[in-house]
């Protein structure tokens, strides 16, 4: 072998290097896009449509590749040299930024990975060994596949990850089975479940050893992990937070825990583009009320208007703000110190106070408190417990910065929740700000709804900041519809760069209360 044939070898050899490095940035990106996915085809699908740059980068490969083949005959060594310097440039173009929620490396994940990896292999091998131009044309081709492969490699490990589920879900009914006296109670709604799950929780506390499900495991798996890792038999009440995106996840979640009581925090537009309709909403979230035995007990909001309207299919104990509700708040209070109100239930009234500000948070505590009152515990045993309840994270949350108060409510949004959050923003003697990128995943609605909220926003705000140009559009026509002066309306492109805005603008000494609405996932 001669020099010339060497350094050709060698640069092959790098060529193919260099691709491998671009690969696994593409694999690592469109794999955290995936997970944040659910790891469902038709949700990455849509996904994909929506945002066809993120796939530029690897078509640019192909067209590099496409060309280093018509160097070849000429050269193979600059051939190979160019693809490799390509590769090596996109693969620092795709390197992985700071995410708000990381790309997790579970069991599943590395499965999928594996047989990805696999499948990558294959056209990789069947390129070299194709040699000349086709080589480069399949090793090119690779990059634009590789998105595309993740489903079909998901698609070929879902007979081994369906045997693997079942597993830990027969383990979790068992475990289950085997604490005899463990009472469960199930919580679901549109919004409101998790900081009720908290609340009750907390309460519960004051006398029963109490487990929950953590964070916002909500999904069959998250559930069945919390009781394969911290059930005990010391428990005595599991409260089990329930979500959905589709018609039947309530139920699948029911007929892994029997729940003998439950709450339905709230019925709204929300994963409006995966339920299809409010119909299948309502149809879902009384999906609980379904699976409870005949000696259940369910509570439902009945401030929730579409709960109002469409009352569950048996009888339940109601809360909320209306005084035709079993349990009642009323004489409601707010400021940056917190919330107080009284609770009224049939003869008896017990006046609570909370750290925790806004009508929302006083809903939900009224739904924790019926809840708790259903497991023996007076009003009055429940006073010091409301009193030091905290605040889940990102969830109406009051943060106080000295000349200006965040109201952090950037977990989700969803049009009632917003309409709430700006309620308590207006409850406020101060400069009023919201910034917000605006609700998602409200299908064929989102428009008229991100529009309403920027409608709302108008009425009670003295600047808004609407974060990202796609969502800004229909938010800042809304505001503008309702009579917000162009100076009160701003758009930024990162949340940064809507808080220098916030900071930057002129408050003539009064104090700013900032309402942060909702904070888009990684994969918006």
């Amino acid at each position: 072998m001669d020099r010339f044939d060497a350094f050709t070898l060698s640069l092959h050899a790098i060529s193919v290097a260099s691709l491998l490095v671009f690969l696994f940035f593409t694999a690592r990106y469109f794999l955290h896009m995936f997970q944040l996915n659910s790891y469902t085809a038709k949700v990455q699908w849509n996904w994909m449509r929506e945002n066809k740059r993120r796939l530029i980068p690897q078509c640019i490969a192909l067209v590099a590749a496409i060309a280093c083949a018509f160097i070849r005959p000429h050269g193979g060594a600059y051939g190979y040299g160019l693809f490799a310097l390509v590769c090596l440039a996109l693969a620092v173009c795709c390197l992985p930024k700071k995410a708000k929620k990381p790309l997790v490396y579970t069991a599943r994940l590395k499965r999928l990975l594996v047989t990805l990896s696999l499948l990558a292999a294959l056209l990789l091998v069947l390129a070299v060994l194709l040699g000349g131009t086709g080589e480069f044309v399949l090793l090119g081709l690779t990059a634009p596949a590789l998105p595309f492969l993740i489903p079909l490699a998901n698609k070929i490990n879902s007979p081994l990850e369906r045997a693997v589920r079942n597993y830990y879900i027969r383990d979790a009914k068992k475990l289950l089975a085997s604490c005899k006296n463990l009472k469960i109670i199930g919580i679901t709604g549109s919004f409101g479940k998790t900081s009720v799950k908290y609340y009750l929780t907390h309460l519960l506390e004051v006398r029963y050893n109490t487990l929950m499900t953590p964070e916002s495991y909500n999904t069959p798996m998250g559930v069945v992990k919390t009781i394969r890792t911290s059930l005990r038999a010391t428990h005595e009440i599991f409260v089990c937070e329930m979500g959905a995106k589709y018609v039947g996840d309530i139920k699948e979640l029911c007929d892994i825990v029997h729940p003998q009581r439950g709450i339905v925090t709230s019925i709204g537009e929300q994963h409006l583009e995966s339920f299809g309709s409010v119909e299948n909403i309502i149809k879902t979230k009384y999906e609980l009320a379904d699976a409870l035995p005949e000696d259940g007990t369910l509570y439902v909001n009945l401030s929730s208007e579409t709960i109002a309207k469409n009352p569950p299919p048996r009888a339940a104990v109601t809360y909320g703000l209306r005084p035709d509700a079993d349990f009642y708040a009323t004489d409601i209070e707010v400021d940056t110190g917190g919330t107080r109100f009284t609770l009224v239930h049939g003869d008896e009234k017990q006046r609570f106070s909370t750290k925790l500000i806004g009508e929302a948070n006083v809903v939900n505590i009224v739904g924790a408190i019926a809840a708790a009152c259903g497991y023996g515990i007076p009003l009055a045993e429940l006073v010091p417990a409301v009193r030091t309840l905290r605040c889940v994270p990102h969830r109406m949350e009051l943060l106080d910065r000295g000349d200006m108060a965040i109201i952090d409510d950037a977990f989700n949004s969803n049009p009632a929740g917003a309409a709430a959050a700006l309620e308590t923003l207006g409850r406020f003697d101060a400069v009023k700000i919201i910034v917000t990128p605006g609700m998602i995943e409200l299908g064929d609605r989102s428009d008229a709804l991100n529009a309403a909220l920027g409608a709302k926003a108008a009425g009670v705000c003295d600047l808004i900041v609407a974060v990202g140009e796609k969502q800004a559009k229909p938010i800042l026509r809304g505001a503008k519809e309702a009579g917000a002066d162009k100076e009160k309306l701003c758009v930024a492109k990162t949340f940064d760069e809507a808080m220098q805005l916030v900071r930057a603008f002129d408050a003539k000494g009064r104090k700013k209360v900032v309402l942060l609405e909702n904070d888009l996932p990684d994969n918006y």
